[in-house]
């Protein structure tokens, strides 16, 4: 009763919910990573309006660190697709394990973003 079609049919499904929710990440973050850089356009325009009365450094990393987050969100969606495809063929064979390289590879990339984005806050307090 293991490998009934019921069974292979439930799995399918899990399968595609996993990636579903793979891509929402993934989307997630290159939503943010957009809102980051439209931060920063929108701070560039405030200092050339301020300009006339104050002096701003025109130094900052909030567009690159949107870009990184925007291709972050693109790999996240890539490595989820070939995830899906690989975990597919896996049920199909039933040979399917459960371990994952994707979490561990997304968990290190967001905890090392998060490791920059914390070194770079505390730089401007």
């Amino acid at each position: 009763m293991e490998n009934t079609p019921v069974k292979k049919t439930n799995d399918h499904l899990a399968n595609e919910r996993t990636f579903l929710a793979w891509i929402r990440t993934a989307i997630g973050i290159m939503g943010f990573g957009f809102v980051v850089v439209k931060f920063s356009l929108f701070i560039k325009q405030i200092s050339l309006i301020m300009e006339k009365q104050y002096r701003l450094p025109q130094t900052g990393y909030s567009a690159k660190i949107g870009v990184i987050l925007v291709a972050f969100g693109a790999l996240t969606a890539l490595f989820a697709f070939v995830n899906y495809l690989k975990i597919k063929k896996d049920i199909e064979s039933t040979h399917y394990t459960g371990k994952n390289p994707l979490v561990i590879f997304i968990t290190c990339c967001i905890l090392f973003v998060s490791a920059l984005l914390l070194w770079y806050l505390m730089g401007s307090i």
